[in-house]
């Protein structure tokens, strides 16, 4: 029976890496029939680059699920976890195998997003004000400035100093969890090491861009110069002479 508890913290962090593992930005656009989000853009399949597509409902859809996907196996684990022995330790180990599944998904090849909404749904399940709290943050750079980028960046580096500020007042801080945050956040900036170097050279896309047309192939074909000039039409009629012409 000893084996039964000792077991369940293992479970619940794979439960909640295998929730994490489904890439929602992928499959929100195959069944609304759009390209993959993996193929334009930044080819990041997450909410930002899904936007590019020209979807705001398809976008919308799935930073909502990438979300929910990272609060539930927290808010499962906070909810009933305590009686099976699961304390705070366990559950900043679900969030972050959540974080982690929609990083490196098992089911799509371990190739994912950059996880900002996964990493959001996390942080509603350790606390809804802590969640509140970095997805202002988000949205006020991202309104200000807009680069999605910029405000993830933002948020990641502010979110474990406001964890800890707000210490006794709309949540008590929990040292693991506390370490949980810190860790996701270093993650997430890992995951956006291109986008700062695109920031500092002024490259990076703005909020709202939609992705360029995929290049269109010039085919040539006999009779027709290069650059899409073509020659006049050949006809079998002789100029007509001075004399011929009325």
């Amino acid at each position: 029976m000893e084996f039964i508890p000792s077991f369940l913290p293992l479970l619940a962090v794979l439960v909640g890496y295998l929730i994490g593992s489904l890439s929602f930005a992928v499959i929100v656009s195959r069944l609304m029939g759009l390209s993959d989000p993996r193929t334009f853009g930044s080819k990041n399949p997450g909410a930002t680059n899904v936007l590019r597509s020209g979807s705001k409902a398809a976008a919308i859809l799935t930073l909502l699920l990438d979300a929910a996907k990272g609060w539930l196996p927290v808010a499962l684990v906070k909810w009933y976890g305590p009686v099976y022995g699961l304390g705070d330790g366990t559950l900043a180990l679900v969030g972050l195998a959540a974080f982690l599944g929609h990083v490196f998904p098992v089911f799509f090849r371990f190739s994912g997003g950059k996880g900002v909404a996964t990493a959001l749904g996390v942080l509603l399940g350790f606390s809804g004000w802590l969640g509140l709290a970095t997805a202002l943050i988000w949205l006020l750079m991202a309104v200000v400035f807009r680069y999605s980028s910029l405000a993830s960046i933002t948020a990641a580096l502010l979110v474990p100093v406001v964890y800890v500020l707000g210490d006794g007042g709309l949540w008590l801080m929990r040292k693991n969890v506390a370490l949980g945050v810190a860790v996701m956040s270093l993650l997430l900036l890992y995951r956006h090491a291109e986008n700062i170097n695109r920031l500092i050279k002024g490259t990076e896309s703005k909020l709202g861009k939609k992705a360029g047309p995929a290049p269109v192939a010039h085919t040539h074909t006999h009779g027709h110069a290069k650059h899409g000039h073509r020659h006049p039409p050949h006809t079998d009629q002789k100029p007509q002479s001075k004399s011929e012409q009325p």
